[in-house]
């Protein structure tokens, strides 16, 4: 079968989670918090034998008083503005090694890399949220206030990663790029739909995406099975799964696409069981800025031949 025969239903598809009524002025909301923030940013200088590139270690305040951790990378010798690219790690990881780095820097863009809370890397998670904490972040705090969701803190995270490298004087705020894959991916496409003046976003196989799909087909693999402990250990009959999607809606990509001003590519394996493909669509379809997506059909949610340089080639042209 061909691909277009395979993948001709994705692009109709509207995705089978609600957007809250009130989710734009709880977002709204969430950037007056992040603007009344001290950010306390502070680089720190990082030894590393590169001939052409200087590194260095920021961390910054986010919500709930966080420090957070990302590496940037930069050209020596910087002359004018330069165009940056914004990075994010998949789900339990964190930044990448400093020399993988080094092929964005080595176009004269400026890297930044986040650590998410809670993770893999050296960002900080502050706890203190109602109920469980023992499965998948997008969990973390659902028993308690919508406001305190741990994934509207690493969302909002994004956000001030963004604004601290788009008001550095030798970077240009309107040649902005973020990327990564699977949470990276999610985290990317809500950071450029939060912060209007990002130009391009590349992406790979996004997560976070209609959490609804992800209930009703029984999703399996480890990107959703919070969802089967959590029905299993706090609601086993069902009874309260429409509270459940009314709150985790306000941390669903989906219902941040339609604000996203940035160029998307995407990249999907058609076999990808982790995040299938028909969720990352749920996201793509209410993209409204120029967009274009790549799919791989003998590939799950893994690296992709190629992929790498398709995108490398997009972000060439920042």
């Amino acid at each position: 079968m061909r691909i277009e025969s395979r993948t001709k239903h994705f692009f109709e598809y509207k995705g089978s989670s609600l957007r809250p009524k009130d989710f734009d002025a709880y977002w709204e909301d969430a950037l007056k918090e992040v603007n009344a923030l001290d950010y306390k940013e502070k680089f720190s200088r990082k030894e590393f034998p590169s001939q052409f590139a200087d590194m260095y270690e920021l961390r910054y305040t986010g919500t709930k008083g966080a420090r957070i951790y990302a590496k940037v990378c930069m050209p020596k010798n910087i002359e004018g503005k330069i165009p940056a690219v914004l990075m994010f790690h998949g789900l339990s990881g964190a930044s990448f090694d400093w020399c993988e780095l080094l092929k964005y820097v080595s176009q004269g863009y400026l890297v930044a890399f986040m650590d998410v809370r809670g993770q893999g890397g050296m960002s900080e998670d502050v706890g203190g949220v109602l109920g469980n904490t023992y499965t998948m972040p997008f969990l973390r705090g659902i028993e308690g206030e919508k406001h305190d969701l741990l994934m509207r803190d690493v969302f909002l995270d994004t956000v001030i990663l963004a604004r601290i490298i788009m008001r550095l004087d030798y970077v240009d705020e309107n040649r902005i790029a973020v990327t990564g894959g699977s949470q990276g991916g999610a985290l990317s496409v809500v950071c450029a739909s939060l912060v209007p003046q990002i130009k391009k976003c590349g992406i790979f196989y996004p997560y976070l995406s209609d959490y609804g799909y992800a209930i009703d087909h029984e999703t399996k693999g480890l990107a959703y099975e919070g969802l089967n402990y959590y029905f299993r250990s706090f609601d086993p009959t069902h009874e309260h799964v429409e509270e459940l999607l009314e709150k985790l809606g306000y941390i669903d990509i989906q219902n941040f696409a339609k604000w996203m001003k940035a160029e998307l590519l995407m990249f999907t394996g058609l076999r990808d069981a982790s995040c299938p493909p028909i969720t990352q669509f749920a996201m793509y379809n209410k993209v409204t800025a120029p967009k274009n997506v790549i799919f791989y059909p003998e590939y799950g949610h893994e690296g992709m031949k190629g992929a790498e340089d398709i995108l490398f080639t997009f972000l060439s042209d920042l």
